[in-house]
């Protein structure tokens, strides 16, 4: 955020100043009081379970210069206290005055699966010929998306920006105050069913980040994906296609495995690209396809787009591959989905030299009522696709387990409730040689696990 006062947050909010100079400089907002910077606007957010009003003084502390507040009607003190109604309601408006002063191009992509890696592709792709802000971590909610577009600076020329949904709405609200000139929808998958009930709900959120594409805007859409293949833009926008069949505008061709590597010819009207990706996993190459799509789309060449692409190296506890102890481990912690968790499959089937392959499954989460059977498909998905070895962490995971050790007598398979007693067998279990694919949604906390390995 560059130099708002706080005049022109009583102007965005319609607050009050309850005490403090309306002429102080702002350069970051803040809504975790433990780490605040020099010039920050804290932000005390009311949760389910915390009201971080509780911590402003320790904001002050730590050297916030200035507070939303609405918890109180007066205040004496030497920093601004601006009174508002709502804080989240607040730090959404300044998102959005913020957005306003800007001229920066945005691109917003959204989807079910894999929306930071396309994110951080798109990035690289289009780094062949601009100055590119990102989202940070996982800013992508009601609350991140303003402190993203909070951080854009005027010295950057276009903008890669993730928009997350987990409830009716929310993709509109930051949508519309993102303002993007581009949209991507990677896919529909049934990552959050269990909130929206259906994946023809769920397309229809997906389609509300059109609520914050601008006239003249771009849609790009997988042309792979059953529900968006028919989709078009909304009026006054354009529709682009990218995928692997003849319905694409960019188009992957002769996909193929080049030393466990995917490779393919990406081509656009007469233009023909071949490409090497340096990640694991088939399902990059439609990660990669929206990139060069992007890319080219703001002016930048197929070629310039694809020399970049060589350098994407992944993005932490996503498909990350580790070299530990003579094993080599694959990190796919950060989330899961049927469709992830079949992909992060096929990267560990995709060891050539691993000795003994090896499956860390935990639970699947927010996939609703049909949960059970979404987890049992998995171990079908395993038994078509032989490994060494199962082991599965979780109530629902047993449900992967369940279905191998029905279907198949080949392959080992352990189960664990519990996180420390998973670790004491795979310490003893796995040996030089392994190929260990860890996999579970976030809250299952799996890269715990995962750390345990790189400090043996």
């Amino acid at each position: 955020m560059v130099n708002m006062t706080i005049n022109e947050i009583l102007l965005a909010t319609g607050g009050t100043l309850l005490c403090g100079n309306k002429d102080t400089v702002l350069q970051h907002i803040s809504i975790d009081s433990r780490n605040e910077k020099e010039h920050s606007l804290f932000v005390p957010l009311i949760g389910e379970k915390v009201d971080a009003h509780k911590f402003i003084d320790q904001a002050f502390l730590n050297g916030a210069a200035a507070v939303l507040t609405s918890e109180h009607d007066a205040m004496d003190a030497e920093k601004p206290w601006i009174r508002v109604a709502d804080t989240k309601d607040a730090l959404q408006a300044i998102g959005r005055f913020y957005r306003e002063r800007l001229s920066i191009p945005l691109v917003g992509i959204t989807g079910s699966v894999g929306k930071t890696t396309t994110r951080e592709m798109v990035a690289c792709a289009l780094s062949a010929g601009f100055n590119v802000f990102k989202t940070s971590g996982n800013h992508n909610s009601q609350v991140g998306v303003p402190i993203t577009l909070s951080e854009i600076t005027p010295d950057h020329e276009i903008g890669v920006i993730e928009l997350g949904m987990s409830e009716p709405g929310e993709l509109t609200v930051i949508a519309t105050l993102s303002k993007i000139q581009m949209a991507v929808i990677t896919n529909i998958g049934v990552t959050h069913i269990e909130q929206l009930g259906s994946r023809e709900n769920i397309y229809k959120e997906k389609l509300t980040i059109q609520d914050g594409l601008t006239e003249g805007g771009i849609l790009f859409l997988n042309g792979d994906d059953d529900l968006l293949r028919d989709t078009k833009a909304k009026e006054g926008c354009k529709t682009i296609y990218y995928g692997t069949g003849d319905n694409a505008d960019y188009r992957a061709e002769n996909v193929h495995l080049e030393d466990g590597f995917p490779a393919f010819t990406a081509t656009y009207k007469d233009q023909k690209v071949f490409v090497k990706l340096p990640v694991m996993g088939s399902h990059n190459v439609l990660n990669a396809m929206v990139s060069l799509a992007v890319a080219s789309e703001n002016g930048i060449s197929l070629e310039a787009a694809a020399r970049k692409l060589n350098e994407f190296t992944g993005f932490k506890n996503r498909q990350q591959i580790y070299d530990v102890d003579g094993m080599t481990i694959i990190d796919d912690t950060y989330n899961a989905s049927p469709v992830s968790m079949k992909a992060g499959l096929e990267v560990l089937s995709s060891l050539a030299n691993a000795k003994r392959r090896i499956a860390v499954l935990a639970d699947m989460k927010e996939l609703g009522e049909d949960a059970p059977k979404y987890h049992y498909e998995i171990g079908e998905y395993i038994v078509a696709h032989p490994i060494y070895e199962l082991v599965t962490l979780g109530e629902l995971a047993g449900e992967i387990a369940r279905a191998v050790r029905e279907q198949s007598n080949d392959i080992l398979i352990k189960e664990f409730m519990e996180q420390d007693a998973l670790v004491t067998y795979l310490k003893e279990e796995l040996k030089e040689g392994d190929g260990v694919l860890f996999k579970g949604s976030n809250s299952m906390k799996l890269s715990q696990v995962v750390d345990q390995f790189h400090l043996v």
